[in-house]
């Protein structure tokens, strides 16, 4: 094992081409949790290159090389001797000991909950981080958004590949189960459905046992895969239920249907934001603390958007809603109302107001 870490050691971080994110690293120890293809790796290794070459350690931790009890044996003086201040456990293993430096740094999909680590979690590109690998901030920008989606990684494989290597990466990370409920939820996205719906549907094709689809589904949840969300003042109601990310749909089912992926795509702008929201009966999105409804109206006009209006007069006076955005494809317009502020805007100009 000591000869791995001295290779490990002097081996020089590779980073090609970084396009900055939102969230960055200083000196503070951090434990960094994301899904598989998110870009913890490379948040970490950009952090790693600006520091001096012989300061810091970087481990994989899914190298099959490592002996686990071996390094617990060693690696505490092996930092030591070497006066390494930086360790980085990527893809952080919970049998690797915690070992005293100055800054550690772990990553992983899930969190492992160590109090003394500030936590940060990396979410896939949001719209205004993909424009950074664009070449032009044209209508073409959004249209590579919704072929690519938010994976760093996407954008180096080529057209014809994209698809394979979406499903292998996500056979590799997520077990048997895992994988064909997050395939099933690829068809249903932004619909209501109940974990004990996906047990009757998995249980249709397979044996299977319904604690190990709710464990299952409670995991997925919990490493960011999928995504829910409540109904508005009925927190046991049925949830809608949404993708990590738009390429996933495209990547696990034939199924179309873009209004549904739209509102995936909507949904998950309002969730980097950290945006609080709901759903109702004809309502896609309401955000109490904003007291403002957003509908995905990818091609709608003024005409069918008064006509929604008129369906939700009765939410909006009931909520005192003081503003009504429509997300659309390119239509932007503002329509008279006597209760709230109406404007139809496209997704490229909303999603990048803060």
């Amino acid at each position: 094992m000591i000869n791995l870490l001295e290779e490990l050691y002097k081996a020089d971080i590779g980073n090609e081409k970084y396009h900055q994110r939102k969230i960055f690293i200083d000196e503070k120890s951090y434990q960094i949790t994301g899904i598989s293809q998110s870009g913890k790796t490379k948040l970490v290794k950009n952090y790693l290159i600006g520091l001096k070459k012989n300061s810091y350690l970087y481990i994989d931790c899914n190298d099959i090389r490592l002996d686990i009890d071996n390094l617990n044996l060693i690696l505490q003086k092996f930092c030591t001797t070497n006066k390494i201040n930086t360790l980085v456990l990527d893809n952080y293993n919970q049998n690797i000991d915690i070992i005293n430096v100055t800054q550690l740094i772990l990553t992983s999909e899930i969190n492992n909950n160590l109090d003394f680590l500030q936590h940060i979690q990396l979410l896939p590109l949001d719209y205004e981080e993909f424009l950074a690998y664009e070449h032009k901030y044209d209508s073409s920008a959004l249209n590579h958004f919704f072929k690519l989606g938010g994976f760093p990684a996407m954008h180096k494989v080529a057209n014809n590949e994209r698809v394979i290597y979406m499903q292998k990466t996500l056979q590799c990370v997520l077990n048997n189960i895992e994988f064909h409920i997050l395939k099933f939820c690829a068809k249903v996205i932004a619909q209501k459905i109940s974990p004990f719906a996906i047990y009757e549907r998995l249980k249709s094709v397979r044996k299977i046992s319904k604690d190990k689809v709710y464990k299952s589904y409670k995991d997925l949840i919990d490493k960011n895969y999928i995504h829910l969300l409540e109904k508005t003042d009925h927190p046991k109601a049925i949830k809608k239920i949404y993708l990590c990310d738009i390429s996933i749909k495209t990547a696990l089912t034939i199924d179309k249907h873009f209004g549904r992926l739209f509102e995936n795509m909507v949904f998950l702008e309002l969730f980097k934001k950290n945006q609080q929201c709901f759903y109702d009966d004809k309502v896609d999105f309401y955000l109490p603390q904003k007291n403002e409804i957003i509908l995905c109206k990818p091609f709608a006009d003024e005409r069918t958007l008064f006509k929604k209006l008129e369906e939700l007069e009765e939410f909006i006076f009931t909520h005192t809603i003081k503003k009504v955005t429509a997300i659309t494809m390119n239509k932007e317009s503002t329509i008279s109302h006597p209760f709230s502020k109406v404007e139809m805007i496209p997704f490229d100009i909303w999603a990048l107001v803060d």
